[in-house]
């Protein structure tokens, strides 16, 4: 299967360098957020994110692109089908972790797990499997979704917390962190009754290390555990995020059609509004039926 996405990290100053080398090309910019810039030429997308920085090749031609023109001229290495010898450990056997819905007002904190192994996880990579947090369109995420659950080899878990039972959590543990340890143990024994001798669980950082550990010996689980910053840079946690993504959108527009409101993403002074319209037709008990009552904008509401 060729390769139609591809993400590296660059340097402040390839930002411009390849920029140069688009526009020498022929290559139509346009603005977007949280963009210096994106730019197609046929079916070919490049965009260059701020935050990173790093850019994102997407399109048929993405394989010829970074081989011929990203890696010689701008990263100045050969990274591309060297994955194996670059980051050995993401071919292992292990399980990925990531979640869904932390940050956002409305909706439930979706946590999911991926295992991987050598051989799944290149079909991953083939597949275009990256962060969810740089894909936008819910489509793209429920295709993707489609193809990690079909991919062989692949095992995986999702446990979804909804707002009444988050609450509910929240009032008990009085600690998000120690919520979020307590949800990610869960997914990761459910995994390792599936995989039972996989050796490593990887999660991005979020609390102390102790506090999982802690609540993966509750759950009578033994194995690595592993956390890191940008941890979803690794393709069991990407595809992780993806799953996890799914879930928490799928609550969000099946809530929205439910109320009659359209119920927004994130936790700015944009919610309020549709927090409002929620209480106005449903009445006051609405809210933490739909809503994590901890956060400030519950308290603004």
């Amino acid at each position: 299967m060729s390769l139609n996405s591809y993400t590296s990290p660059i340097k402040p100053s390839d930002v411009e360098t390849i920029r140069a080398i688009l526009d020498e090309a022929g290559f139509e910019f346009k603005d977007k957020p949280y963009a210096h810039f994106s730019a197609k030429k046929g079916k070919l997308n490049v965009t260059v994110y701020e935050k990173g920085p790093k850019v994102l090749v997407q399109g048929k031609e993405t394989e010829d692109f970074v081989k011929f023109t990203l890696e010689p001229m701008v990263l100045g290495e050969a990274k591309l089908g060297y994955e194996e010898v670059n980051q050995p450990d993401m071919f292992e056997p292990h399980f990925g972790i990531d979640e869904s819905g932390k940050g956002d007002f409305f909706g439930p904190l979706v946590i999911a797990g991926v295992y991987t192994d050598a051989s799944s996880t290149r079909a991953l990579m083939d597949s275009g499997v990256m962060d969810s947090k740089r894909i936008t369109s819910a489509a793209k995420i429920a295709k993707l979704a489609d193809i990690i659950r079909k991919t062989r080899g692949v095992k995986y878990d999702v446990v979804s917390i909804g707002p009444e039972s988050y609450n509910r959590l929240y009032g008990s543990f009085k600690n998000l962190n120690r919520l979020l340890a307590w949800g990610h143990s869960k997914v990761i024994a459910n995994l390792a009754e599936q995989v039972p001798n996989c050796p490593r669980a990887l999660s991005d950082q979020f609390a102390r290390k102790e506090v999982l550990e802690r609540e993966l010996k509750k759950h009578g689980v033994n194995l690595e555990l592993q956390q890191r910053t940008k941890g979803e840079s690794d393709v069991a946690v990407a595809a992780a995020s993806i799953l996890a993504r799914e879930r928490f959108v799928q609550w969000i527009d099946q809530s929205s059609d439910k109320s009659g409101v359209k119920i927004p993403l994130g936790a700015g002074p944009h919610v309020i509004d549709a927090a409002r319209e929620l209480i106005t037709s449903h009445g006051d008990e609405i809210l933490p039926k739909v809503a994590k009552m901890h956060f400030k904008t519950a308290q603004e509401v």
